[in-house]
């Protein structure tokens, strides 16, 4: 079932406007969730379409673990430790983040994180 977002009408205008990427872990995120194998095939070609950026490396794990600390030490709790790794890489290499997670908005209200709507 589709369901239409202000995200999915923001993803829609920027298709083929836009260079768009998907990280490696949301990738994995996103593609797990199928249960049948032909909708799993079909979403695949779709994602590797765009360019796919791998989040981890020991820069980001560092920066996400220290901006977890600084969230912590302001009594925010991260809930998930991808989205720690997903705001890092996003900030560090000055990537706009396209999302519908309150889990993001300390990094964005915090850490400078930037986000499409």
């Amino acid at each position: 079932m589709d369901q239409l977002t202000p995200q999915t009408d923001r993803l829609h205008a920027l298709l083929g406007s836009e260079p768009l990427a998907i990280g490696d872990l949301i990738l994995t995120e996103v593609l797990q969730g199928f249960d049948d194998e032909r909708d799993f095939e079909q979403a695949m070609k779709l994602l590797t379409s765009l360019t796919v950026i791998e989040l981890g490396g020991q820069n980001t794990a560092i920066q996400a673990a220290r901006h977890f600390r600084t969230l912590r030490q302001m009594g925010i709790t991260v809930r998930k430790t991808i989205d720690s790794i997903i705001a890092a890489k996003c900030i560090e290499s000055n990537h706009d983040l396209l999302h519908s997670d309150r889990d993001f908005d300390p990094f964005t209200k915090h850490l400078g994180l930037r986000s499409v709507v």
